[in-house]
């Protein structure tokens, strides 16, 4: 078993910065790769970045590239999203999501077994 807890949201005007993190407890040891979705009103599920654990190779959703970066911190136990030039097509709850076993699609929310309970970020224009 797996508990994620995200922290960082909050609001920010076009061009601003946030940093999110996600902190895990339990089970960690088996944890494969971590991910970062998120979630507009009214609109689907979105993948936005993954870090494998093993290899520590990240991945992006083309609408982030260059501007989010996802990082890992051993000491504190979380992984982190870090978002710069933020626009206000951003703003949406941030999931932080772990995946257990090897393998398998990141970039989809399916592929993921545990899941935070979100966190708000919102950029104004």
């Amino acid at each position: 078993q797996v508990q994620l807890v995200e922290s960082g949201g909050g609001s920010v005007q076009t061009g601003g910065s946030l940093r999110l993190s996600c902190e895990a407890s339990g089970r960690t040891y088996s944890t494969y790769a971590m991910g970062w979705f998120r979630q507009a009103p009214g609109k689907e599920r979105e993948f936005v970045a993954s870090i494998r654990l093993t290899d520590v190779t990240t991945q992006y959703a083309d609408s982030v590239k260059g501007r989010f970066t996802i990082s890992r911190d051993n000491a504190k136990n979380t992984v982190d999203l870090q978002m710069n030039s933020l626009k206000a097509e951003d703003t949406g709850v941030y999931y932080c999501a772990a995946k257990n076993r090897p393998g398998g699609y990141l970039a989809i929310f399916q592929a993921y077994d545990y899941w935070g309970q979100g966190t708000q970020v919102t950029v104004s224009s």
